[in-house]
């Protein structure tokens, strides 16, 4: 309502930043991290025009073309797009499962994006659901590049955005939209950047660290879609739709159907 995706991104950008040097500072780990970017800024400055840059300037387009509850849901299956890209990236082979389970996934994509009407192919925003797409191709890249990161996960990612945040403050500046939003807009910014961007980061990090099964609390993941469409009918007062809990449903089997022979594994 008060911010365009860009401005969104530079706020969110901007309060992400403080919210991660805070906790560096908590810490005493700003010397670690200025002594990490002297080493590592090349790296710093690619993975930064990834994520945040790149992949949340597509992501915002894409919540602002399309209904909450398909955007997220959509947005869902880059587990699945991690799997197919690990193909050309790492060498890895795709097991006849990965396949059906992208069947399944992308059917459920399908579902969702012609509102139930398959068959029909009818797209109320095309533009919207290929960026939709197009951030989970983004978002799987910047995980797979992280396989080959040996920074610390938390400066890492506080370089990252610092390393960003300039590139997005020259976007807007090149499209015109540098003005100072109403307070509302900034609070919601605030919002975004500490708790999409920041801070659960780190507490996944620290749940990792703390379990002994990276497996059983990975599932909880699955809890996130379905509280997310929750919070966008009570707070964005959205109708849900029925081919959104049809392709949800379909996201999330395939996705569980990915996981299955790992976690039957885990517990044999």
């Amino acid at each position: 309502a008060y911010l365009t995706p860009s401005q969104l991104l530079l706020w969110a950008n901007l309060a992400s930043l403080l919210s991660l040097l805070s906790l560096l500072t908590i810490q005493g780990r700003l010397q670690e991290a200025a002594a990490t970017l002297r080493q590592h800024w090349r790296r710093s400055l690619l993975l930064g025009a990834v994520n945040p840059f790149a992949y949340y300037l597509v992501l915002f387009q894409a919540y602002s073309l399309l209904p909450a509850q398909e955007a997220q849901a959509i947005n869902y299956t880059w587990a699945l797009t991690l799997t197919i890209l690990s193909v050309p990236v790492l060498k890895q082979h795709l097991r006849p499962h990965d396949m059906l389970a992208a069947l399944v996934c992308y059917g459920g994509v399908l579902a969702i994006a012609t509102r139930g009407d398959p068959f029909g192919l009818h797209f109320d925003s095309p533009r919207g659901v290929a960026l939709a797409l197009w951030s989970t191709l983004l978002w799987a890249g910047y995980w797979l590049a992280n396989t080959r990161d040996t920074r610390d996960p938390v400066i890492g990612l506080a370089l990252n955005f610092a390393c960003a945040l300039p590139m997005i403050f020259l976007w807007c500046a090149w499209h015109g939209e540098l003005s100072l939003p109403p307070w509302r807009g900034l609070a919601g910014a605030g919002y975004v950047g500490a708790f999409e961007m920041g801070f659960t980061y780190v507490l996944w990090l620290f749940a990792l660290k703390r379990t002994d099964s990276a497996a059983r609390i990975a599932n909880l993941i699955f809890l996130s879609p379905l509280i997310s469409l929750l919070l966008i009918h009570w707070l964005l007062g959205e109708e849900i739709l029925p081919s959104t809990l049809v392709g949800l449903s379909l996201i999330l089997g395939g996705l569980l159907l990915q996981k299955w022979p790992a976690q039957r594994a885990a517990t044999a």
